[in-house]
């Protein structure tokens, strides 16, 4: 069986392979996000995902599989990323409140061995419900949107403030689970089922 190693540090990304029985390690990269704000969010969540799985990859000995990932939202063209404080999370949940956004996850996986490279992403449609302004507080107060793009969760308390999903919700979650699998049995020959 071929080593996976996961290039991320996410514990909702490690939740969801270790539900469908994937073994993995757990790699972090510490390779700085730098969006480009000019390129489309398809491009910018690949590429990041590939410089993280890129990181890992270089600097493994063994032969093994690496998976990187990167999760955004967008909301009328603007890239929301994690809050950087609390009146950062409280304006994003704001200008988010009633409205649609799309969560875009980028995946590459490489091969170590002999270089091989796939990267693709998913793209999920949330609508949030109109958020009151105590609501709002509240839950930032729990401190779940503080390590979260868009400053929440849809897998904790941030699904209270979801009134509806088009697409994947584990890619909203993180992964986009059933495509990344897909990629890993068609091109890499792992299967799981």
């Amino acid at each position: 069986m071929v080593k996976i190693i996961l290039a991320s540090a996410s514990p909702r990304r490690q939740e969801l392979l270790q539900q469908i029985g994937l073994k993995f390690e757990v790699m972090p990269s510490a390779v700085e996000e730098k969006i480009e704000n000019n390129a489309p969010p398809e491009e910018i969540v690949q590429q990041l995902s590939f410089v993280k799985a890129k990181d890992i990859a270089k600097n493994v000995e063994q032969s093994c599989i690496v998976i990187g990932a990167d999760t955004i939202v967008v909301y009328k063209n603007n890239i929301l990323g994690k809050p950087k404080n609390y009146d950062d999370a409280y304006s994003m949940l704001k200008m988010l409140s009633g409205d649609a956004h799309n969560v875009l996850t980028g995946f590459t996986v490489i091969r170590t061995d002999d270089g091989k490279t796939i990267t693709n992403y998913a793209q999920t449609s949330v609508k949030f419900r109109e958020i009151t302004e105590e609501e709002i507080i509240g839950y930032i107060n729990t401190q779940e949107p503080m390590d979260k793009a868009g400053a929440y969760g849809i897998q904790g308390i941030g699904s209270l403030l979801v009134e509806q999903i088009k697409g994947d919700y584990f890619n909203v979650v993180g992964l986009p689970i059933a495509k990344l699998m897909q990629v890993l049995k068609k091109e890499f020959g792992i299967k799981i089922l």
